[in-house]
């Protein structure tokens, strides 16, 4: 029998808690999944459920929410002792899940029959440190317009799901100016940037296909450098992201990479996987196969 610690963000996706956790538990209960429920009650939660707990009898730790719940479980993951870590599953039930959406888990139907076959895969992530504080991304590092949209958005979920793209209207409509010095395995460069966004997976935000070259095994980063411009050109490439095509586009540029390093001339905070943590000057690299996931 599979046996998960299931942690669950009451706060996440559109559907009320209580439905979303009846329909997880009848499927569990049709491919006999044992389960231990812990329920999230504060932010940063689920990384100290996931490193305080016993995981000895539990073949995956399983995170039901979005991307900021995986992001928790990832790093609580990764504050145990190597020997003491086990897979990570998931079950989408936030309003952005980037991340299920890359590898193809989009509904509880998918994820719960990935957790009945039980086969962990070990997939690449990132590797981000600022100052003394260290955090593992599976999803995406940004810096500029795209943490701005972020915060933004954060105070629009009302509007579920959309609330990135509205957020990106108005930021795009006040375009900041930020001057940075950036290293791209490396070479070192200073400009004035819009944004710019490390991604480990094809999808942001609300179906934002960023990366469309990304892969979560090919061991690099897919880094999208966007100079400082237009208000209208950035209007331009704005409806580009939803199809990948932005990366044709004048404005910006499309780098593979293993490690690169944002020192802005102005301190500012990051979006990692959706969450508005950590700041910058950074140093992201790729790690090689670092987390086991069952996908």
């Amino acid at each position: 029998m599979i046996k998960v610690l299931l942690i669950a963000n009451p706060k996440s996706g559109i559907l009320s808690y209580e439905d979303s956790l009846n329909i997880v538990i009848s499927k569990f209960k049709k491919y006999d999944i044992e389960y231990t429920l812990s329920k999230t009650e504060y932010a940063g939660h689920a990384v100290d459920l996931v490193k305080k707990t016993d995981l000895k009898h539990y073949d995956s730790v399983c995170a039901m929410g979005g991307d900021g719940t995986l992001f928790e479980v990832l790093n609580g993951m990764l504050a145990r002792s190597e020997n003491e870590r086990i897979p990570i599953s998931i079950i989408p039930s936030g309003t952005g899940n980037s991340f299920m959406k890359t590898v193809g888990i989009e509904n509880v139907v998918d994820a719960v029959g990935k957790i009945s076959k039980n086969e962990p895969k070990k997939l690449d992530m990132m590797r981000a440190v600022c100052g003394e504080n260290i955090y593992y991304s599976l999803n995406l590092i940004g810096w500029g317009m795209a943490t701005d949209i972020s915060v933004l958005a954060e105070k629009l979920r009302i509007f579920g799901g959309q609330r990135y793209n509205i957020a990106s209207v108005f930021e795009i409509i006040k375009n900041k100016r930020r001057d940075s010095k950036l290293i791209v395995d490396g070479k070192e460069r200073d400009g004035a940037f819009s944004f710019i966004i490390a991604c480990n997976t094809k999808y942001v935000g609300k179906d934002m296909k960023m990366a469309p070259k990304a892969k979560i095994d090919d061991g690099e980063i897919d880094l999208i450098i966007v100079k400082k411009t237009s208000s209208f050109t950035l209007f331009s490439v704005f409806p580009k992201l939803f199809d990948g095509s932005h990366i044709d586009h004048n404005a910006c540029e499309y780098v593979h990479c293993k490690s690169f390093s944002i020192q802005p001339n102005e301190l500012g905070s990051l979006n990692i996987d959706g969450e508005i943590i950590g700041s910058t000057p950074v140093s992201v690299n790729v790690v090689k196969n670092g987390i086991e996931l069952i996908v």
